[in-house]
């Protein structure tokens, strides 16, 4: 059945490039955006935006869902995968200096045909509804959170970071719950202060009108409107309490970990972490191996592999992959369903210096070598300062924002400031012990890695 499946694969494929939805978000598309590159849409914070949403299902596709309502979730993302990393702490860092403030809204009285919508106190950047596909209907959202309030650094004029915009579209099961996936889609976007995204557009019109003819035709041309393109479901996510080790409990020039982000009451919150991606085994049936897909970001490719068990997919060579999903999502998939776990650029391993406990370290390294400290490990992908100060920002279970510069410490004891070039230059496996140093200026502190 494999094989008779894979000579149809084509055929399947060309038949179900109609998405059953679509999602329209009613704003301009920058014209500043290379022709390969996913466009890029500016947004004005507080401002309402139509987002249409749109039934494209063939005659007869999807029945089980005709007459029916079905839920969908908007949620505003970090676009940025460093972000992503830390997107639980950036919330909160966002949501105690804006007390009260949502970082998504539904306009409803400007909204058509949404039924009970919701919007999670507890989460901020999401808001839900139900609504029935063969009527009517669109949504106004409102996005409150500006793009450089999650910059590292806040001195003027940085540049702000892109959001996603993404919408996930459930049905119901026989619980009468939603929460059989049919369709995500996403779009990235920026968003400014009042009007400044207008100001944007048409800076970059200007600019774009001064390039030769020859430069204009390397760029997309504007759109009144953006459309979602499809993605990946949103990655299910759990909370866990991720309390910082033993090894991290310094009292002297440690982090403040126990009054999170600012807030003097404030207890170290759970962190938000994604569910760990587990093996395709040979007995998963048909359905198992739709759940693998979903969780593991191949979800466009799912309906070609509809009545592909664990086994069927297994034994996909990796030829068969690439031609089905093309190069880069096939060794994507390849790797996934043999389990391939691709090595860091670099690892560097850290402890905590606790000055209390000193003499007892240098005690324990003299009878037992180094194998009584305990050292965490850091895995570094793009070898840059940024990705350094939020890994171990991670570590200590705090906002990136709070770490200012991280130093080397030198010859004779001088602090060497990190750059992307000292990090590139990192020997593999190198061991550091982490000291912090208040900064007297602000809240924030400094790394000295020794």
């Amino acid at each position: 059945n494999t094989q008779n499946d894979l000579k149809n694969i084509k055929k399947k494929y060309n038949e179900n490039k109609i998405l059953p939805f679509q999602y329209v978000l009613c704003a301009a598309t920058s014209p500043a955006i290379k022709l390969h590159d996913e466009t890029l849409t500016y947004l004005n914070q507080g401002q309402s935006y139509e987002i249409r949403m749109l039934d494209n299902r063939k005659i007869g596709e999807l029945p089980e869902i005709t007459g029916k309502m079905v839920k969908s979730i908007i949620r505003v993302v970090f676009h940025d995968r460093r972000l992503q990393y830390t997107e639980h702490q950036q919330l909160e860092g966002w949501r105690w200096n804006r007390p009260g403030d949502r970082i998504l809204d539904l306009d409803i009285p400007m909204s058509v045909g949404i039924i009970d919508p919701r919007a999670n106190p507890t989460q901020l950047n999401t808001v839900e509804f139900l609504w029935d596909p063969s009527k009517r209907t669109s949504v106004f959202i409102q996005v409150h959170c500006i793009s450089t309030e999650f910059t590292m650094r806040k001195h003027g004029g940085e540049k702000g970071v892109p959001f996603r915009i993404q919408i996930d579209t459930f049905k119901e099961n026989e619980s009468s719950e939603y929460t059989e996936h049919l369709h995500s889609a996403s779009c990235q976007v920026k968003v400014f202060k009042p009007k400044g995204a207008d100001r944007k557009q048409k800076t970059d019109r200007e600019k774009m009108e001064k390039r030769a003819p020859q430069e204009k035709e390397k760029y997309q041309s504007s759109y009144e409107t953006t459309i979602l393109t499809e993605c990946s479901p949103w990655p299910e996510i759990t909370y866990v309490n991720n309390s910082p080790s033993p090894a991290f409990n310094s009292t002297h020039n440690s982090f403040p970990v126990a009054e999170g982000n600012g807030s003097p009451n404030h207890q170290p919150e759970p962190v938000i972490q994604s569910l760990p991606p587990q093996h395709l085994l040979p007995a998963a049936t048909p359905q198992e191996a739709q759940q693998w897909l979903h969780r593991n970001r191949f979800s466009p490719f799912c309906r070609l592999f509809t009545n592909f068990s664990g086994a069927d997919l297994l034994k996909l060579t990796r030829e068969d992959v690439i031609q089905i999903c093309g190069p880069a999502d096939g060794i994507r998939l390849f790797n996934a369903l043999k389990g391939r776990v691709v090595r860091p650029r670099l690892t560097i391993y850290v402890c905590q210096e606790s000055p209390q406990s000193r003499d007892q370290q240098q005690q324990l390294k003299q009878e037992n070598g180094d194998a009584s400290v305990i050292y965490h490990a850091i895995y570094l992908e793009d070898l840059t300062s940024v990705e350094l100060t939020e890994k171990i920002a991670q570590l200590f279970n705090i906002s990136p924002r709070q770490i200012n510069q991280i130093f080397k410490q030198g010859p004779t004891g001088i602090h060497v400031l990190v750059s992307d070039e000292m990090i590139q230059n990192f020997q593999d496996e190198v061991c550091f012990i982490l000291d912090t140093m208040k900064d007297d200026s602000n809240d924030g502190y400094h790394i000295i890695l020794k």
